[in-house]
């Protein structure tokens, strides 16, 4: 800690910064982690040797942000844990961006998974492997391993389980555009970025070869991202200081023919962020010479054009370009679509959870990250059971009195109530009950109580498909498995309306801790809680701070600060590999 604290105050040159380091650690933002799968199936070879123990089996699949913070708060000695994945490490996805650029290195921000297995108090079990099927009915995967074939004994075997853990992540969505998957980059894993920085030195160095025109030079060296997202926009800003700031000292001779390009379906970037902070990114871009298409959205990805079409006008532009970044969205793993089917969500475009985040249709099965939706059950269908049992003395009428014996219990369940209270600026209960003109009500029967939590649903939101979002979905997991017992005949959590008794956990309840938007310069957006908007030079330093603080051991610590003092020092390293 002394030596981070040191380092810090060197970087900063203030000893304010370090005070930021310790009041904002708790935020952060950005991608998740995922697994990757394949949906080949062969000959399942069933394990035999496996040891027979008498602890609940729980198996997890990945090791990205919700698998991970699920292992690293489980109770291992009251569980026989095993772990899959087709990745032995834990990536900092966020700093995904910085990776394709040299700006941080690939191993700086990734951690084996034994070594974080390794300082549990317990044995964990891990294979490194993909999934390719669930049998939930018989409580069984079924692996490959991604391992060479050449390597004696065979790939596939499979694993009972008591409860599986699924943390998967997602994969690129392409929304089903020709040629995306054949000529378009993506960034979600490690490799994906390696690939991209690969491809940026590439163009630069076939830019540069004799012969070529003019024409042909500013085609090789047109950067597109498709999505401005945060991981879009963070890219550009990642890709233009990486061009300004060291590229086109190498490569003087073709500087002038570098562009990139932000093409965003919707009217602005970083839309799902304050109206403030996209105006600000916007505004930055147009400064730095990024150019940024709004309202476009590509009909198809050919070799060498991008076919774009432009909503307010219907036209159809060809762009010509050396490299494609494609960053618009997320979409279900093959094998997941195949479980859903099972569990009989084949009409639902991601996997579904209950509040408890146990998949509908399979109690035994959790799924956390970007794999799951929760899925917020409605005020309105359990209305007429929340009057039943609020109205004590069974009067046909609700005094304000009774519903504040059960509007806490109403809160925790569903938690757009309180959402619903305060965006209203409702402050009391007694709010719900006032009728057109104003006035408060002493008693509201049943068709008065519907008409007063009629909007309430409104207010339900899906979780953004984040780290934080992941990695409290797996803390919150680890805690229910750690209490089942005890919840189990002491419950915690709100009382059931539809039947007698209490739902044995809280359910889990996000906590938004704010999201970042590094734009390139030095100079980055944050959005955090309590409406607080920063923007510029000192909020970069908070990033650093955040980021710093976030990773998940003292060996990525000092590894990341250490590619950011290299970078200022020496710049960015532009070799190939």
């Amino acid at each position: 800690m002394r030596g981070l604290t040191y380092l810090s105050k060197a970087l900063h040159s203030h000893s304010s910064y370090s005070k930021l380091l310790v009041l904002c650690s708790v935020s952060t933002g950005g991608l998740l982690v995922y697994a990757e799968s394949n949906v080949e199936s062969g000959k399942q070879v069933v394990e035999k040797n496996q040891p027979e123990s008498k602890k609940k089996k729980v198996v997890v699949l990945g090791t990205g942000w919700g698998g991970t913070s699920f292992l690293k708060d489980l109770d291992i000695s009251s569980y026989d844990v095993q772990v899959v994945s087709p990745r032995n490490y834990f990536a900092f996805t966020p700093l995904l961006p910085s990776v394709t650029c040299g700006t941080v290195e690939a191993r700086s921000i990734v951690e084996p998974v034994r070594n974080i297995i390794k300082k549990r108090s317990g044995e964990i079990q891990f294979w490194e492997a993909e999934c390719l099927k669930i049998d939930p009915e018989n409580r069984e995967v079924f692996c490959r391993s991604g391992i060479r074939d050449n390597l004696a004994g065979h790939n596939d075997f499979s694993l009972q389980y008591d409860y599986l853990v699924i943390a998967v992540g997602a994969q690129a969505n392409t929304f089903n555009t020709p040629g995306v998957m054949e000529h378009c980059h993506f960034l979600k894993e490690v490799e994906d970025a390696q690939r991209i920085r690969r491809t940026v030195i590439d163009c630069f160095e076939k830019a540069v070869i004799p012969g070529l025109s003019e024409e042909e030079r500013r085609t090789n060296l047109h950067f597109v991202i498709v999505g401005g997202g945060p991981t879009g926009v963070e890219f550009a800003a990642e890709l233009h200081d990486f061009v300004h700031e060291d590229l086109v000292k190498i490569y003087p001779s073709v500087k002038d023919f570098v562009k990139v390009t932000v093409i965003q379906s919707g009217d602005h970037i970083l839309n799902t962020f304050d109206e403030r902070i996209s105006s600000f990114a916007e505004q930055k871009f147009q400064r730095d010479g990024i150019e940024v298409l709004t309202g476009c959205r590509v009909i198809s990805v050919s070799d060498h054009f991008i076919n774009v079409k432009v909503k307010s006008t219907g036209e159809h532009v060809e762009v010509p370009y050396g490299m494609v970044v494609w960053s618009t969205g997320i979409g279900t793993r093959p094998f997941v679509k195949d479980f859903m089917r099972q569990v009989g969500q084949e009409n639902r475009r991601i996997l579904a959870t209950d509040e408890w985040l146990r998949v509908k249709g399979c109690g035994n099965v959790y799924a956390i990250g970007d794999c799951a939706s929760v899925d917020q059950r409605k005020v309105m269908e359990d209305i007429s059971s929340i009057f039943k049992a609020a109205d004590k003395d069974d009067s046909g009428t609700l005094s304000i009195e009774e519903f504040r014996d059960v509007v806490e219990d109403i809160i925790i369940r569903y938690p757009q109530v309180d959402l619903y209270l305060k965006n209203k600026h409702l402050l009391e209960v007694k709010d719900l009950f006032r009728d057109l003109e104003g006035n408060v009500r002493k008693e509201v029967d049943i068709e008065d109580f519907k008409l007063a939590l009629s909007q309430v649903d409104s207010q339900m939101k899906s979780l953004p498909a984040t780290a934080q979002v992941a990695s409290q979905q797996g803390a919150y997991l680890a805690r229910c498995l750690n209490r089942w017992d005890q919840c189990k005949s002491n419950p915690e959590g709100p009382r059931r309306f539809k039947s007698s008794g209490r739902h044995e956990f809280l359910p889990f309840g996000y906590r938004h801790l704010g999201q970042f938007a590094p734009l390139g310069g030095d100079q980055a957006a944050a959005e955090l809680p309590g409406d607080w908007v920063s923007m510029g030079h000192s909020t970069q330093w908070l990033w650093y701070s955040v980021y710093a603080s976030k990773q998940v051991s003292w060996r990525t610590r000092y590894l990341v600060v250490g590619d950011w003092v290299r970078r200022y020092i020496f710049g960015r390293d532009s070799s190939r590999i």
